[in-house]
């Protein structure tokens, strides 16, 4: 039976004067709205207790496994508003299913599809307010994640208490710079997942140990970084927040490539919509490894 969610009135909510001045100018995870959703869960009961709760701190012990242990999984996607006033997200479902991969790999419970559609739906019911105006680029970017609350020290089993919680964050250009091209650092000394490991997962160390290898690339002038496999370190995986396209050839023998699903990177959700658009579209598309070399070649 899908949850069902409680909500408790926010006593002090942001001003629709200040919430507005927010909207105007978002920037990326700067600002967040005025309630979050928490579902908590442990063995015995599955998930329960859904809610949509004021925003704020969540308490957690100081021995708790995700502290220790990262055992922690999350989300991305964004709510935009229609010319009708609706609002529409982009294929939560696939969200849904990749949380529910990434968690059976960190050997968290999965959250069944339709509970992770109605959180969504329960938050954007309390903060509709907060979606962007329809015609721009800004959006509301939705947040959902789930990580081990159980207290205690030691890795024999996973955690068996968890919660799943969605915040939301009003979102502009995820670069400051607007839609054009990014600059790029091609990390060698580094990478980002190995065969056999949770590079297919979107959880938080993926990303812990991604900052580093960014840091250079940042001060090398470059805004993203794109990793090598991590054992001839020669093919291309992917870059630190996107999956990458590349064209070779033109005219009738144009070909866009992709690197391969390998196990160790992302199944990006616009990977996986622009692969269908292109193939129905008509364009010859190969998924396969890439070469520094081939693509120094050109």
């Amino acid at each position: 039976m899908t949850l069902q969610f409680t909500r408790t009135e926010h006593p002090h909510p942001v001003s629709e004067s200040r919430r507005a001045e927010i909207l105007s100018a978002p920037g990326f995870g700067k600002y967040f709205t005025d309630n979050m959703v928490l579902v908590d869960y442990d063995v015995d009961r599955g998930w329960h207790s859904a809610k949509v709760t004021p925003y704020g701190p969540i308490a957690l012990d100081p021995s708790a496994m995700v502290l220790h242990y990262g055992q922690e999984v999350f989300e991305g996607l964004k709510a935009y508003r229609q010319p009708d006033g609706s609002i529409a997200a982009f294929r939560p479902e696939a969200n849904a299913l990749r949380l529910q991969r990434s968690a059976e790999r960190l050997a968290m419970p999965p959250l069944p599809v339709d509970d992770f559609i109605e959180s969504l739906r329960a938050l954007l019911d309390a903060d509709n307010a907060w979606v962007p105006p329809a015609g721009g680029e800004e959006s509301l970017y939705l947040r959902p994640f789930m990580f081990a609350s159980q207290a205690g020290l030691g890795v024999n089993a996973p955690s068996s208490q968890y919660v799943y919680s969605v915040i939301g964050s009003p979102a502009g250009a995820y670069f400051s710079g607007g839609i054009k091209p990014v600059s790029v650092w091609l990390s060698t000394e580094y990478v980002r997942a190995a065969p056999g490991g949770t590079g297919a997962a979107k959880c938080g160390g993926n990303y812990a140990a991604a900052f580093l290898a960014q840091a250079q690339a940042t001060a090398q002038g470059c805004d993203q970084v794109v990793w090598l496999d991590a054992v001839e370190r020669r093919f291309i995986e992917e870059m630190g927040g996107m999956n990458l396209f590349f064209v070779f050839g033109s005219g009738a023998d144009a070909r866009l490539v992709t690197p391969e699903l390998s196990g160790s990177l992302l199944p990006g959700i616009t990977r996986e919509s622009l692969l269908t658009l292109a193939i129905d579209a008509g364009f010859s598309v190969e998924e396969r490894r890439i070469s520094t070399e081939e693509l120094r070649k050109g």
